[in-house]
C-alpha cells in the first residue's frame, strides 16, 4: 500500500517534469543546438620512452568552462568512469556533455534545468505531488550519480540520475506553450534556462543520437557540477589533474592537505590512489 502510494506521489512531479514549451519559429530545426563530435577513438597511445604523465580529456574543437575542463580530466586521470562512457552537466552554463569510455567527447548540447538555484534536493521531493513544490525548491542537484534508463509516469523512456528525487535527463517535447521551452533551449541566455522542476531537458535529437545509446547497455555516472558549492565538496574523490607536473618540478596540490605542498609525482600519484577507493 505505501509503495503503490510513494509511486502515485512520485507520478506527480514525473509529470511536472514533462510539461514543456511551444514549438520554435519556422527555420529553427533543434538539431542546430547542439554538437556532435568524432566518437569510438581509443585512447592514445603513449610513445615508447616518455614520460608518465596525467590524463586529461578530449574536448576537441569545443571550449568547456574551466571547472567542466577540470572534472573532466579528473575523470580522465582517475578512471572514476569505471571503463563507461560518462555526462557532465555544466549548471552555470546550463551545457550538457557527453563522453565516450576514453574521456573524448561525443557531443555537447544547452540542457534546461531547475528553477531554483541550489545543490541539494530537498529530502522526500520525489515523494510530493507536484503542486506541493515550492518554486525556491525546484533544483537541480549537485553530485555524481549512477544512472540508467527507465520509465516516467508518463511510460515514456527516459534516463533516472536520482530516482528517489524524481531528477531525470529527458526529451523536450512541447505540451505547454506558456513554458516556452524549445525557445529557451535556442537562447544563449543562461537564466533563460532555468524553468523545470529540477529534471535536465535536452533536444529530442539529442537525446535521441547521444544520451540514449550512453546508456543502452548499462548504468553510466552523470557528474552535476555544483553552482554555490566548491567542487570538493561535492566530489569528494576530485583532484586537479592540471597540479600534476613533471618528475622534479614539484606539485602544489590546492585540492588536497588543505593546500599542502607535495614534493613528488609519485606523492602525488599515491594521494590520487587514495582518492580513487574513498
Amino acid at each position: 500500500m505505501r509503495a503503490n502510494m510513494t509511486q502515485a506521489l512520485r507520478s506527480g512531479l514525473l509529470a511536472g517534469c514533462a510539461v514543456l514549451g511551444m514549438l520554435l519559429p519556422a527555420g529553427l530545426a533543434p538539431a542546430l543546438l547542439w554538437q556532435a563530435t568524432q566518437a569510438g577513438q581509443a585512447e592514445p597511445a603513449r610513445p615508447a620512452g616518455a614520460t608518465p604523465g596525467p590524463r586529461t580529456a578530449r574536448f576537441g574543437t569545443v571550449q568547456p568552462s574551466p571547472d567542466a575542463r577540470r572534472l573532466a580530466d579528473w575523470v580522465a586521470d582517475s578512471r572514476d568512469n569505471a571503463g563507461s562512457g560518462f555526462v557532465i552537466v555544466d549548471k552555470k552554463f546550463a551545457t550538457l556533455y557527453v563522453f565516450d569510455a576514453h574521456a573524448a567527447l561525443r557531443g555537447t548540447s544547452p540542457v534546461l534545468l531547475g528553477a531554483a538555484v541550489g545543490d541539494d534536493s530537498v529530502p522526500g521531493i520525489g515523494t510530493r505531488p507536484i503542486a506541493q513544490v515550492q518554486p525556491h525548491e525546484r533544483t537541480t542537484p549537485a553530485g555524481r550519480f549512477v544512472a540508467e534508463r527507465g520509465h516516467n509516469a508518463l511510460g515514456r523512456d527516459v534516463v533516472w540520475v536520482d530516482y528517489d528525487a524524481a531528477i531525470s535527463i529527458h526529451r523536450v517535447v512541447t505540451s505547454n506553450a506558456s513554458e516556452r521551452r524549445l525557445q529557451r533551449l535556442a537562447t544563449r541566455t543562461v537564466a533563460d534556462k532555468r524553468i523545470s522542476y529540477g529534471c535536465i531537458n535536452v533536444p529530442v535529437a539529442f537525446y535521441e543520437s547521444h544520451i540514449r545509446p550512453t546508456f543502452a547497455s548499462g548504468r553510466a555516472p552523470v557528474y552535476v557540477l555544483p553552482e554555490l558549492k566548491p567542487m570538493q565538496q561535492v566530489f569528494r574523490a576530485y583532484y586537479d589533474v592540471a597540479a600534476v607536473q613533471r618528475p622534479g618540478a614539484g606539485v602544489v596540490d590546492g585540492k588536497h592537505g588543505e593546500g599542502a605542498r607535495v614534493s613528488s609525482v609519485a606523492e602525488f600519484a599515491h594521494r590520487r590512489q587514495g582518492a580513487r577507493q574513498q
